[in-house]
C-alpha cells in the first residue's frame, strides 16, 4: 500500500514541530553554557534571516514591503525574539531546559488572559476549567524547594514569565498588525530586525563576541541546529500544517514540546524530573487542553 506525498509531507512536518521545536531548549541550554545569551540569540536569528532571504530570491519571492509593515516586523521581532526569547536564553543559564519548557507551555493561558484584558474577550466554561488547573499546575512546579533554593531560579522563572507576557501580546498584536502576506517573508524580517536588536543589547551588556571557529564542538552543533532547524525547518512546516489540517492538531505541539524537552534534558544533560514536576506537567498540560479545546461545557440537571 502506497503512502502519498501529501502524507508523507504532513507527518514530517508533524515530526518537525514535536522534536525539533521540543529540542530546541536542550540546544540553547547548551549552547548559553559557552556563549553570552544575547550574542547567542543575536547570531541565531541574524544567520536564519539571511538564509531565509537567499531562499526567498532563489524561489522569487519578493522581499519588498511597505514602510508599515516594516516598523510591524520591528515591533513583532522584538516581541518575540528580542525580549521573548532573548531573556529565555539568559534564563537557561539558571534554569534546567525541560523545567523551562514545562512553564512556558502555559502560553495559551497567558494569551487567554490579556485577550480578556486587552479586548474583552469572553472565557467559556472550559477555558475558565483550563485557567484553574493551568495556575494550579504552575503554582506546583514553581514552588518546589529543591528547585526554587538554587541560586537563581527565582529570577530565571520570573523572567521567564514575563517572556510569555511579551509572546501573548505579541499574538494578539500581530493578529491584527499589517504584516507582509507571505509567511516566509514575514518571518525574515522578524528575525532580522530582532537579531539587531539583540546585538545593540549584547553590546551595551558588553558580552564577549567570538567567532565560531573558537567554539567546542557542542557549541558548533547547537547552534548550527538552532540556525537549520529550530529557526528555519521548524517554522516552514508550522506554516504549512496550518494551511494543510485544523489549528486544534497543529496546537498538539503545546503537549509535546516540554515532554520532550523534559526527556531530553534528563537523558543528555541529566537534568532531574522529581515527582511534583510531574504532576504539575499533567495538571498543566490538561489546562491548557481546555484552553485550547473548541467543545462547549454542558451543565445537566436533573431532578426538575
Amino acid at each position: 500500500m502506497s503512502i502519498s506525498r501529501k502524507t508523507i509531507l504532513i507527518v514530517s512536518a508533524f515530526f518537525a514541530i514535536y522534536v525539533i521545536w521540543g529540542s530546541t531548549y536542550l540546544l540553547n541550554k547548551i549552547a548559553v553554557t559557552s556563549l553570552p545569551p544575547f550574542f547567542l540569540a543575536s547570531i541565531r536569528f541574524f544567520v536564519a534571516s539571511i538564509l531565509i532571504f537567499i531562499l526567498a530570491i532563489a524561489l522569487k519571492i519578493n522581499l519588498k514591503i511597505t514602510l508599515k509593515q516594516f516598523k510591524n516586523t520591528i515591533i513583532a521581532g522584538f516581541l518575540f525574539l528580542t525580549f521573548g526569547n532573548g531573556a529565555v536564553v539568559w534564563a537557561l543559564k539558571f534554569v534546567d531546559s525541560g523545567f523551562t519548557a514545562l512553564e512556558i507551555s502555559a502560553q495559551p493561558l497567558v494569551v487567554l488572559i490579556l485577550m480578556r484584558i486587552i479586548q474583552g474577550k469572553k472565557i467559556s466554561p472550559m477555558s475558565y476549567i483550563g485557567v484553574i488547573l493551568g495556575f494550579t499546575g504552575i503554582f506546583l512546579l514553581v514552588s518546589q524547594k529543591e528547585i526554587i533554593s538554587q541560586e537563581g531560579q527565582i529570577i530565571g522563572m520570573l523572567t521567564i514569565f514575563a517572556c510569555m507576557i511579551s509572546w501573548a501580546y505579541a499574538s494578539i498584536f500581530v493578529g491584527k498588525a499589517d504584516l507582509p502576506k507571505n509567511h516566509f517573508v514575514n518571518t525574515g524580517y522578524q528575525m532580522f530586525s530582532g537579531s539587531i536588536m539583540l546585538a545593540i543589547i549584547s553590546l551595551l551588556l558588553k558580552e564577549e563576541w567570538s567567532l565560531p571557529g573558537t567554539w567546542e564542538k557542542d557549541v558548533q552543533w547547537s547552534m548550527l541546529a538552532l540556525i537549520i532547524f529550530g529557526s528555519i525547518i521548524a517554522f516552514t512546516a508550522f506554516n504549512y500544517l496550518l494551511k494543510m489540517v485544523s489549528p486544534e492538531k497543529v496546537a498538539t505541539s503545546t503537549y509535546v514540546n516540554p515532554i520532550i524537552a523534559l526527556l531530553l534534558g534528563w537523558w543528555i544533560l541529566d537534568e532531574r524530573i522529581t515527582l511534583q514536576s510531574i504532576i504539575a506537567a499533567v495538571i498543566l498540560l490538561t489546562g491548557v487542553y481546555f484552553i485550547n479545546t473548541r467543545r462547549q461545557l454542558k451543565v445537566r440537571f436533573y431532578g426538575r
